[in-house]
């Protein structure tokens, strides 16, 4: 109650206050739409989308969506997708711990923390209606894009691959026919040095270029106080092809390839625990140094390639294809115990590669829509990783790899039975097989031979298995709607999702002998009920939307010392209910003055937790012992915007914004040392553009008030593991200013 008091007298006072922000008629609030175009209907603030692959007003869309554009985030300062985290209610989007681009992200409790090889994501992560398999290299940055959707809730009967959580929905900009070019460069806090450009050059009337090349660089928020290297620091290079060719009304044709390397320095964490009293082992510094000795090499390249081909074949059918391979590799190492020695170090590379393709066809007529669609996915994900337990002389390998081969057919069909009444109905089948291979051994002295020592001879087997399974599911979706007047929308939906299963890559079958049958899917039932509409001749917003999932066979990894090694357990733990609501407003009075808030709300419990008591090596239920972890009950954000344009001078616009989140658990074991309180984030944006807006000038300042929060930790307490319990956080106080012209 504590909490929600404090959340609720924030978002009061930081309405009163700002006189600012969010003159982006491209934010969709939360009970909206899948996959949405988003453009600016006018000064009253109009959002126009075509999640069910027609135009339409966002009101009229009885699904959970958020969309902002990319000129929005760009004006906000935001440099990365995770920045949707302070937008969006009951989402955390945050990069995983140990890593600078690696993603993890959580939609109403659902999610999945673990970034090793062979894990299906909960939250799908889709560029250009690509599926991103893996989450390394997703931490996408802010350049080149359209906009960012976040759908809320089991996505599969509309898009690709399903998901059960929900999905992001990454948009670059598409190709015009006149020339274009940009170039933005920021300087910041720590060093920070940005530069971005893109062109557009059309060849002839019917065929374009383009391309766009980012490159971020920034010294460290902290130091590594063993080796003197950056700690936190980024390093990243970014680059964007793409082709269009429209010959004729009816057909389009793009192409589009793309590659990131990040050489930032690997994240090493900051100790939260001593150890008795040695100095080595003690909390030290800032929470962003470490005293790691492992290393300080990191290397991640993300690449693909894609082709779309959309045909109209008729005024009420279309035709579209969507083809692409993408694949990625990782050099990395992380700390466990942030001190110079090798208590608990993990040298590890990661790769993998996929092919997909979908066949849609669209069809649209005054009264019925619908989309009928064909997905076919083959991705290999792979890797390798050493456990170095330095105070045991012992070194445990684990590698191996997950194919999968996934096939399924969906289809959506909305009917409008009468102009106030309308149905839609959804199903997609998807059939996945998988086939895992695991190897674990144990090696005396520290290395294995694949991470720098070739002589070592492992004493002792502990996995060493390849096996496959085929997991099959039919997931339905229904939907009502019902406008009693025409700006309001009533809507109810039901909804399942599924997630395959799969095999632990980490799996110990001297510990749980039954790692080498995998794991069995889970399935969520979803209900959701809401209201959208406008009021005050269009100019304040409103969606409000309640929502309950029976969740079951939730896939929970547990990690835990056994002996003088880690170990690993994948469980079906058993079941859970979740159940939450979602307000959006966003008041429009005129062009100069907008407010925009939210606030989200998720009840998450376990009603059963069924796995292996390490202490009494026997399953018992820990129900009412576990907690959801990355869900905290209450997120809030609101901002405002005040613009002013000045004769012959330009436009001024002040974006303040505040975001909350109340406390949660990184993991499903609660631990006061390492779970993060409540904690609220306040930014501040100014901006000035021309009179003809070919140049613009902006400063941002992020996390003013440099509130310290954790997004990520490891839990190993021992004196066998130096009591390594250890948190990463998000970045403090930040300045940045840029300018950017348009040719």
């Amino acid at each position: 109650m504590i909490q929600r008091t404090k959340a609720l007298r924030l978002l009061a006072a930081a309405t009163a206050l700002t006189t600012v922000a969010l003159p982006q008629a491209g934010f969709a609030q939360a009970a909206d739409t899948p996959a949405a175009d988003v453009s600016d209907a006018g000064d009253m603030g109009e959002i126009v989308v075509t999640a069910r692959r027609r135009e339409e007003s966002l009101i009229d869309v009885p699904i959970s969506v958020s969309a902002i554009s990319g000129d929005a985030l760009s004006r906000t300062g935001a440099i990365d997708i995770t920045t949707l985290q302070d937008k969006t209610p009951n989402m955390t989007l945050q990069v995983a711990r140990g890593s600078n681009s690696t993603l993890i992200a959580f939609i109403r409790g659902i999610g999945q923390q673990d970034p090793v090889w062979g894990f299906e994501p909960g939250v799908g992560l889709y560029v250009d209606d690509v599926y991103i398999a893996r989450p390394q290299g997703a931490v996408l940055d802010i350049f080149d894009i359209d906009r960012v959707e976040v759908l809320r809730g089991p996505q599969g009967t509309l898009y690709g691959r399903n998901t059960i959580g929900g999905a992001i929905k990454y948009v670059t900009r598409r190709l015009s026919h006149d020339f274009e070019a940009k170039i933005r460069a920021s300087y910041g806090s720590y060093n920070q040095r940005e530069v971005v450009a893109s062109v557009t050059v059309p060849l002839t009337d019917t065929f374009s270029i383009g391309g766009a090349v980012a490159y971020y660089k920034r010294d460290g928020f902290g130091r590594n106080l063993f080796t003197g290297a950056e700690h936190y620091n980024k390093d990243v290079l970014a680059g964007r092809v793409s082709a269009e060719w429209t010959p004729t009304d009816q057909l389009s044709v793009r192409l589009a390839a793309d590659e990131t390397r990040d050489n930032s320095n690997p994240r090493h964490g900051y100790r939260l625990l001593p150890n008795g009293g040695l100095p080595d082992f003690n909390p030290i510094g800032d929470v962003y140094d470490t005293r790691a000795g492992v290393g300080d090499d990191n290397k991640v390249v993300t690449k693909g390639v894609s082709g779309t081909i959309e045909y109209a074949a008729s005024d009420l059918l279309t035709l579209k294809s969507i083809t692409a391979y993408r694949k990625g590799h990782t050099d990395t190492v992380i700390d466990f115990d942030g001190t110079p020695g090798p208590v608990l170090d993990i040298p590890s590379f990661y790769k993998d590669h996929q092919f997909t393709q979908e066949f849609q066809a669209l069809l649209q007529s005054d009264r019925v829509q619908g989309v009928f669609g064909l997905y076919y996915l083959n991705g290999s994900a792979s890797g390798a990783f050493d456990t170095v337990i330095g105070n045991a002389n012992l070194t445990t390998l684990t590698s191996g790899d997950v194919d999968t081969k996934s096939y399924a057919a969906f289809a959506d069909v909305s009917v409008k039975l009468s102009d106030q009444f309308s149905v839609s109905v959804g199903g997609r089948y998807t059939s996945d097989k998988r086939e895992g291979t695991v190897f674990r051994a144990d090696y005396l002295g520290l290395r294995s031979p694949l991470f720098g020592r070739p002589t070592a001879v492992p004493f002792r087997i502990r996995t060493d298995y390849t096996n496959s399974r085929t997991d099959k599911k039919f997931t339905p979706r229904l939907s009502l709607s019902y406008k009693p007047v025409e700006d309001v929308n009533l809507y109810a939906s039901w909804s399942r999702g599924y997630k395959s299963g799969g095999f632990d890559p980490r799996g110990d079958a001297i510990f749980t002998p039954g790692t080498v049958n995998g794991y069995k899917p889970e399935t969520v039932t979803a209900y959701e009920a809401g209201m959208k509409g406008a009021f005050l001749d269009r100019t304040l917003f409103v969606n409000v939307a309640g929502f309950y999932s029976d969740y079951k066979d939730q896939q929970v990894t547990t990690q835990f010392l056994s002996g003088a090694t880690v170990v690993s357990s994948v469980d079906n733990v058993g079941k859970s209910r979740i159940y939450g609501w979602e307000l959006e407003l966003r008041a429009v009075p005129d062009r100069d003055f907008q407010v925009q808030a939210s606030v989200g709300y998720t009840n998450a419990k376990f009603k059963e937790f069924l796995t292996l008591d390490p202490l009494t090596l026997k399953v018992r239920d820990f129900a009412d012992e576990r907690v959801f972890q990355n869900t905290p009950k209450y997120t809030a954000n609101v901002s405002a915007t005040l613009g002013h344009d000045f004769d012959g001078l330009g436009r001024v616009t002040i974006t303040p914004a505040l975001s909350f989140r109340s406390g949660y658990s990184l993991f499903e074991v609660p631990n006061p040392v390492l779970d993060q309180k409540a904690y609220e984030l306040v930014d501040l944006s100014i901006v000035w553009t021309s009179p003809d807006k070919r140049f613009s000038i902006s400063g941002h300042g992020r996390n003013l008030f440099d509130r310290k929060y954790r997004v990520g930790g490891y839990n190993f307490p021992g004196a066998l593991t130096g009591n390594s319990v250890i948190g990463f956080y998000g970045p403090p106080r930040t300045f940045t200013v840029t300018g950017e012209v348009r040719f």
